[in-house]
């Protein structure tokens, strides 16, 4: 069988990778809006940090898993690396319902960082794999499309079930569906795509690194431009899966309000990424990057002094705007910048930084708001975006000509 590159000439297997990493965030849709409510009132945890701690352990794990994953697939093959990815998920619904005490919590994150790591590492690179280099951002806009706006409609449904059923168990039986949908896909109809990479390297004249991780990680500027942008924009993102449901409690929402909110921001994070996406195969990366990561600095400034729920739903949606300009682009422009037979493992180490992000932002905006409040934590950490934004726009280059 003759293979070629390209989004149309492999819409069915890309098809399906898309809909197996739809299953992959809605596994993380399940804990978006309950978790931290489910802490407070059945565990009586009060500490910001202690409650954030489930987002530590899962920031942690997922870069490791990311990282394990980009070193192996050119060995172990990107499947078996999915299948594993959703062996390690299948619990994970089963002990957030039944768990009877935090440390029950804790490990059932450890489980779902796996997962992510895996499965969603996995799906990423066999797409990129399959299309080549023309529709690579389009590619990827679809793939997060795909993996967020599953989260955020998950997100929504687990808070409208809570509020009328419940904690628990109702919000979770979607998690066990979603894990077995996942998990059998992966064994009976998606194909490994290792095999697409060889076709590419013949036509692709990007100098190897000499260094993969340590250029990944920061001294090539464009690459450690995007990892540091990577690395903060999941910090904002674990402070306001952790906080934002606390921030809106105190402010006297319902639960079903919160997931509205908290459901919008993922929700246009991922419709967003089908246009977005395709503007990384068109406009300047380091300008994408740039403006996203200052629209997502914005919003969290603007997030503490919100007065209505019209105003908190369209600071979600600028939020969600912003980090759809970014996502797409950011797995984009590593694959722009690395040769083919390094792209995996490169990936793996953006995405290790990456969600890395997630226990730095957690632990971090736990802290301060331990010792100042809520509103400090979502200001500072605003701050920080924005100067990470700064740090692309001074040190990123823009390798080839482009519209903007």
């Amino acid at each position: 069988m003759t293979i070629k590159l390209g989004l149309s000439e492999n819409w069915q297997q890309f098809s399906l990778l898309v809909l197996v990493n739809a299953f992959v965030g809605g596994m993380i849709g399940l804990e978006r809006t309950i978790l931290p409510a489910i802490a407070e009132t059945i565990f009586d945890i009060k500490a910001k940090t202690a409650i954030l701690s489930f987002i530590i352990v899962f920031g942690i794990t997922k870069a490791i898993a990311n990282f394990v994953m980009g070193k192996l697939a050119n060995t172990w093959g990107r499947k078996k690396l999915l299948i594993l990815g959703w062996l390690f998920g299948l619990p994970v619904p089963f002990i957030l319902m039944f768990a009877l005490s935090w440390k029950w919590i804790i490990l059932a994150n450890i489980l779902l960082g796996i997962n992510q790591g895996l499965a969603w590492s996995s799906t990423v690179i066999m797409k990129i794999d399959l299309v080549g280099e023309k529709n690579r951002g389009l590619a990827m806009g679809i793939n997060e499309f795909a993996g967020y706006l599953s989260v955020g409609l998950v997100a929504f449904v687990t808070g409208w079930i809570a509020t009328n059923f419940g904690l628990r168990p109702y919000p979770f039986y979607l998690g066990i569906g979603m894990a077995i949908l996942g998990l059998a896909f992966s064994i009976f109809l998606i194909k490994d795509t290792q095999k697409y990479t060889f076709l590419e390297h013949t036509d692709h004249h990007t100098t190897k690194l000499n260094n993969i991780f340590l250029e990944t990680t920061w001294t090539n500027p464009n690459l450690g431009s995007i990892t540091q942008a990577g690395l903060v924009n999941n910090l904002n993102d674990g402070m306001i899966w952790g906080l934002l449901p606390l921030f809106l409690i105190a402010k006297g929402y319902d639960l079903e309000h919160i997931g509205l909110i908290a459901a919008i921001y993922p929700m246009v994070w991922g419709i967003g990424q089908l246009f977005t996406g395709k503007m990384a195969d068109y406009f300047s990366k380091k300008k994408l990057i740039f403006w996203g990561m200052i629209l997502q600095g914005t919003a969290l400034l603007l997030f503490p002094f919100s007065k209505a729920l019209s105003f908190e739903i369209l600071i979600s949606v600028l939020l969600g705007w912003g980090t759809a300009i970014v996502y797409p682009t950011f797995l984009a422009a590593i694959a722009e910048n690395t040769n083919p037979s390094q792209r995996a493992e490169s990936i793996g180490v953006f995405r290790l930084w990456r969600d890395l992000g997630y226990a730095v932002g957690a632990l971090l905006s736990g802290i301060i708001a331990d010792q100042f409040g809520i509103l400090y934590a979502i200001l500072i950490i605003g701050i920080l975006t924005l100067l990470s934004g700064l740090i692309v726009n001074t040190r990123m280059k823009n390798n080839f000509p482009t519209v903007i």
